[in-house]
């Protein structure tokens, strides 16, 4: 028997291949990143900070992550490239030592009515194959237990030719068999529509009687119902004779010739189940999310009891244990009892499911379940969710790009999550962490600032190096990485209290608690203790309540900071006013777009599976608005320059002289209030980061009246200087007469609180209960609870 043998020669040098130990960026200059060159160690843990707005996401995003994807989407065949988005080239000169990249964003998660933690992370899909082949009695595959999946059959026959005149009619059946719960249609709810929401029984269909949004007069839904021929457009509604009625409310859909072009003609209930109600509340725009809350009431499906799923699927358990129990535990004792299972012939997959768990439960989200809706989780909860499947990955050599891991964390749970980065790092991957949490930035081997400002005032590398030389450089992250908010030496006196008794929604445990008035109130508690479920569930949505969730603000190209905020109409009045035309004029989205590039300033050209080209507008430059349009001038500026001002400089240009326009001025005063007085009012909400996107929010609905004001972890995305100026922002609501309540995490926020109301002691079942009410000099003294110790080890007590 022959055995090879081996030389024991004298290695020359390190392996040229053990040389390409960096990701080297040069010239980097995508969206405000101005030349940038750096070179991030292989490898290694490196954090990214710097105030928001300043770059960083850019930078690992929009340049690293970003090439890294389409360099491997390059990779395919060409056939599919096009089923794949087409990505840009980022701007920049070189990329080099580029890994593969896997990017996990703070972004919500798909919020389809049927999406759920279960079916986001493939723990159902492992579940349904577990009860189709354990469950008893047996009632079929693994599509028997899913919810989104119909039971059908059909039967029919075809022809076979077989010529010589020769056929035969062959019958055949399908059958397929679903869990989907029929009356709910997987959804777990049904509606309830009051009509008299909907339309004014009163007025016929020439009076305009609709009072759904989009459904006006002129609009091409209203007169496809009004010239369908099924109604007299002169009759009001209430006189509608019973066949009318069902015509007009639930006809199925049937074609109609309206002016010579065919179309569909459907009953006001079903077209309305169809438009609005098939799409998660959060997703909706808030206008629309309005109108459904006012019209229409969602309960618990009857037949399923919410589970969504059959009663065949329900019907088969292993031991006494169905799918939609299993779904329905919490994820850690879930764990418990697949624990206990011990069958041989699924081993394997009882092997994986378990991981897939226990990488829950690790991660600080055990506390979930597996129906929780996917529409409903935190941003922060999103993105740890979306980690699961990383954890125990045996890829190695892959660059992680996480955005603000620690959002939506308890200074407890910070620790846990620093643990699992670390894990990743130690297995020989590349670890990019944009973050503003400075426990997690003392965990970095390598630390890169950008600044020294945000917008057009950042991206440019202000410091790189460790942490220590970081708290030595001068910049602004290294200025305040040490900074602790102070425990205010007196508090304010509520002026009432709001009284929540027995409350009960998601985890409470009955809780009974006066929340008090006129004063700065923080919510707080670990992950999953209850803290929304008490807010935003116990609250009354009624006149005076402002709440402003976490639900990210969304927007095309073509929205910008004046749109979104509604600084767009005064502005356009303004002009109109002053040069005696229409206000349509000044809308890039109107009468006054450029006729070549539509009122989008580019020009894109579409390259199949290549990259599409975006060239500025020869005929506007860019500008986006028809030559004609920009002779007219308000104060000595067009329309376009106008939009290109940053915040600050319009707010002194709309507060006096001739371009005074007090509505648009009071709007940009809020933007300044929070900190964005260097955005430019027609940037695009795209090239917005997470921070200014929060902001913005933040300043929009302090506009809308109200007596109480919600927030929801008003500090995402915010950077330890951004912080401050937040705590002042909340101090002037308060002293103007608001009361504010706050759910957060952030120990400055907390510190600088008049009364804290406390969640714990843990998270789910564990939790629901009040642990602590008082001010924070109460609970640092008492140090009683998780949230007291943490508190008393920031302010330094």
């Amino acid at each position: 028997m022959s055995k090879a043998t081996t030389t024991d020669r004298q290695s020359p040098g390190p392996h040229v291949a053990d040389s390409h130990d960096v990701i080297r960026v040069h010239g980097a200059r995508e969206n405000n990143l101005r030349d940038v060159s750096i070179e991030i160690p292989k490898r290694r843990l490196t954090v990214f900070t710097g105030v928001s707005g300043s770059g960083k996401s850019s930078l690992v995003f929009d340049t690293i992550a970003a090439e890294s994807q389409r360099l491997i989407n390059e990779t395919y065949s060409a056939f599919l490239q096009g089923f794949m988005p087409n990505l840009a080239r980022p701007e920049v000169d070189v990329l080099d030592g580029l890994t593969t990249a896997i990017a996990v964003d703070q972004q919500r998660m798909g919020s389809d009515p049927r999406s759920t933690v279960g079916t986001a992370t493939d723990a159902n899909a492992m579940l349904r194959i577990l009860f189709s082949r354990l469950g008893t009695p047996h009632i079929g595959p693994p599509g028997a237990f899913s919810f989104n999946t119909a039971s059908v059959s059909a039967s029919g026959g075809f022809t076979v030719d077989r010529g010589a005149d020769k056929t035969r009619t062959e019958r055949v059946s399908f059958s397929r068999t679903g869990g989907m719960c029929t009356h709910c249609e997987g959804r777990g709810t049904v509606s309830d529509i009051d009509l008299t929401q909907l339309y004014d029984d009163s007025k016929s269909l020439s009076e305009d009687p609709f009072t759904i949004p989009t459904y006006t007069g002129d609009g091409w839904v209203v007169r496809v119902i009004a010239e369908s021929g099924f109604f007299d457009k002169e009759k009001p509604i209430r006189k509608y004779t019973k066949k009318e009625r069902h015509d007009f409310l639930y006809r199925e859909p049937v074609k109609v010739k309206i002016n010579g072009v065919n179309l569909t003609y459907e009953g006001l209930i079903p077209k309305l189940q169809k438009s609005f109600l098939s799409k998660d509340r959060e997703s909706m725009q808030p206008h629309i999310r309005a109108f459904v809350d006012r019209a229409v009431t969602f309960t618990r499906c009857p037949d399923c009891d919410g589970t969504r799923l059959s009663e065949l699927a329900r019907s088969s358990k292993i031991g006494k244990v169905n799918i939609a129990d299993a779904c329905a535990m919490e994820i850690r004792d879930l764990a418990e009892w697949v624990r206990g299972l011990d069958e041989p012939s699924v081993a394997p997959l009882l092997t994986k499911l378990r991981h897939t768990l226990d990488s829950f439960v690790e991660i600080g989200l055990g506390y979930l379940s597996l129906d929780r809706a996917s529409g409903t989780l935190s941003g922060g909860e999103a993105q740890r969710t979306k980690m699961i499947r990383h954890l125990g990955s045996s890829l190695t050599d892959v660059t992680y790009v996480f955005d603000e891991p620690s959002i939506g964390l308890h200074p407890h749970d910070i620790q846990r999550m620093n643990n699992l980065l670390l894990r990743l790092r130690d297995k020989g991957n590349t670890v990019l962490v944009v973050e503003h949490k400075p426990e997690t930035i003392a965990i970095a081997d390598h630390v890169v600032d950008l600044g020294p400002g945000a917008g057009t005032a950042g991206g440019t590398v202000c410091f790189e190096g460790t942490l220590e030389g970081l708290r030595g450089s001068g910049t602004v992250t290294g200025r305040h990485l040490d900074d602790r908010a102070k425990i205010k030496a007196t508090v304010r006196k509520p002026t009432g209290a709001l009284e929540i008794r027995g409350a009960s929604a998601n985890n409470l445990q009955g809780v009974d608690v006066d929340i008090p008035l006129g004063v700065l109130t923080v919510v707080t508690g670990v992950a999953g203790s209850g803290k929304s479920s008490l807010v935003h569930g116990s609250i009354p949505a009624e006149e005076g309540v402002v709440a402003i969730d976490q639900t990210p603000i969304r927007g095309s190209r073509r929205s910008n900071p004046a749109t979104y905020t509604g600084l767009a109409d005064p502005i356009r009045k303004a002009f109109a006013k002053a040069n005696g035309v229409k206000p349509a004029l000044f809308s890039a989205n109107s009468e006054g777009a450029c006729p070549t590039c539509n009122g989008a300033g580019v020009i894109y050209t579409d390259l199949a599976i290549m990259q599409s080209v975006a060239t500025p507008c020869e005929e506007c430059e860019g500008r986006r608005f028809e030559a004609s349009v920009l002779e007219y001038r308000l104060g000595g500026r067009d329309i376009s320059e106008v939009l290109a001002m940053p915040v600050a400089e319009a707010e002194e240009f709309f507060g006096s002289g001739e371009a005074r326009t007090p509505a648009a001025h009071k709007i940009l005063e809020r933007l300044a209030d929070v900190g964005l007085g260097y955005l430019t009012l027609g940037q695009p909400l795209t090239t917005l980061s997470g921070g200014e996107r929060q902001r913005l929010k933040l300043a929009t609905h302090m506009g809308d009246k109200g007596g109480v004001y919600v927030l929801d972890e008003p500090t995402t995305g915010l950077h330890l200087a951004d912080v401050e100026q937040l705590l002042g922002l909340l101090d002037r609501l308060v002293d103007s007469g608001k009361s504010v309540i706050v759910i957060e995490h952030h120990q400055a926020v907390m510190a600088h609180a008049d009364w804290i109301i406390d969640l714990g002691p843990g998270a789910g079942h564990d939790g629901g209960r009040i642990v602590f009410e008082g001010t924070p000099a109460d609970l640092v003294e008492a140090r009683s609870t998780l949230t007291g110790e943490h508190l008393a080890a920031y302010v330094g007590a």
